[in-house]
C-alpha cells in the first residue's frame, strides 16, 4: 500500500533532512527550543532540588525578596516560596498545552480531511460549523464555558481545546484540497481502496507539515490562554498554582512586591515566545520544502 505515495514517499528523506537543515539553520527556532527545554526542565527537575513544596506556608517569612533565606524568588503574602509555586504551575500550564495541541488538533486534522478530501456539501456544512464556532470571539466563548464548568486543569484544557481546533481545520482542509487529486490519491481510487486508508494513509500524512506548525503555535496559544482565564478567576483555582492566578494575587503588591508578578510574568512571555519561534521556524522549514528550495 505505501507504493502508492511513492512520487512523495520517494523523496521523503531528502525532504526531510533538508526542512530539519533549514530548522536548525533557524536562530530563532533554536532560540526556542532552547527556552522551552530550559523552562520545561526547570518545571519539572526544580521543584526536586528545592527546600519548600508549593503549598508550605511560613508567615514569618512574607514577602521575603529573591534570594533571601534560600527563596531564590522570594515569597508571596502567605511565605509560601515562589519558586516551588512557579514550577508547579509550569508544569499544570505545560499540561494543559501539550493536551490542547493533541486534543485540538486530531478534532481539526479529522474535521479538515474529511472536507478537504469529499468537498461539495460536506464541506459546506463542516466550514460553516468551522465559521460558527469563529464567529464568536474566542475569549468570550472561553470564559463563557468556563463560567459553567467546575475549573480544574483537564476541565480547562477540554474548553480551551473547544475554541482552538477551528484553524488547525482550516489549514487541514486546504491542504488537502491541493492533494486529492495527485497522481498518488487517483491511483488509491484505482485499487479500490477505501475513504478512510485514503484520508487517514495517504492524505493526511502528506499534509503533516502545515499541521505540525499549527499545533506548535497551539501549545502558546492554550498557554496564554490558560493564564489569561485563571488571571481572571475562571480558571485553575488557588490554592493550586498557576501562572495566571500568580499573576492575579500580586496585583496588589506591584509596587511593595514587584516580584510577585515579574516572574510568573517572565514565565508565561518565555513559554509562549519559545513556541512562536518554534512555529516561526518549523513553517519557515516546510515552506522551503514545499517551494522545492
Amino acid at each position: 500500500m505505501s507504493s502508492l505515495t511513492a512520487n512523495t514517499p520517494a523523496r521523503r528523506p531528502f525532504i526531510k533532512s533538508r526542512a530539519l537543515r533549514r530548522f536548525l539553520s533557524h536562530k530563532l527556532a533554536l532560540i526556542g527550543v532552547i527556552m522551552v527545554l530550559t523552562l520545561t526542565a526547570a518545571c519539572f527537575l526544580g521543584p526536586f532540588f528545592l527546600p519548600y513544596d508549593e503549598l508550605h506556608i511560613d508567615l514569618m517569612a512574607r514577602f521575603a525578596p529573591p534570594g533571601s533565606g534560600g527563596h531564590i524568588f522570594g515569597t508571596d503574602p502567605l511565605g509560601r516560596d515562589i519558586a516551588a509555586r512557579l514550577f508547579h504551575a509550569g508544569q499544570i500550564s505545560m499540561a494543559v498545552g501539550f493536551a490542547v495541541m493533541i486534543i485540538a488538533t486530531t478534532i481539526g486534522s479529522v474535521v479538515g480531511v474529511v472536507s478537504g478530501y469529499y468537498g461539495g456539501k460536506v464541506a459546506a456544512v463542516l466550514m460553516r460549523i468551522v465559521d460558527a464556532f469563529l464567529s464568536f470571539p474566542s475569549v468570550f466563548l472561553l470564559l463563557a464555558l468556563a463560567a459553567f464548568i467546575q475549573p480544574g486543569p483537564v476541565m480547562i484544557a477540554l474548553i480551551i481545546s473547544a475554541t482552538s481546533w477551528m484553524e488547525v481545520a482550516r489549514i487541514v482542509e486546504a491542504e488537502v484540497k491541493s492533494l486529492r487529486n495527485q497522481d498518488f490519491v487517483q491511483a488509491a481510487h484505482m485499487l479500490g481502496l477505501s475513504n478512510r486508508w485514503i484520508m487517514f494513509r495517504e492524505l493526511l500524512p502528506n499534509a503533516i507539515g502545515p499541521i505540525i506548525v499549527a499545533a506548535t503555535l497551539t501549545v502558546a496559544r492554550a498557554i496564554l490562554l490558560e493564564a489569561y482565564i485563571s488571571f481572571l478567576g475562571y480558571g485553575i483555582q488557588p490554592p493550586l498554582p498557576s501562572w495566571g492566578n500568580m499573576l492575579n494575587g500580586a496585583q496588589q503588591y506591584l509596587q511593595s512586591a514587584p516580584w510577585l508578578a515579574i516572574v510568573p510574568g517572565l514565565a508565561i512571555t518565555i513559554a509562549v515566545t519559545g513556541f512562536n519561534f518554534i512555529g516561526d521556524g518549523l513553517r519557515d522549514a516546510f515552506d522551503s520544502r514545499a517551494q522545492g528550495e
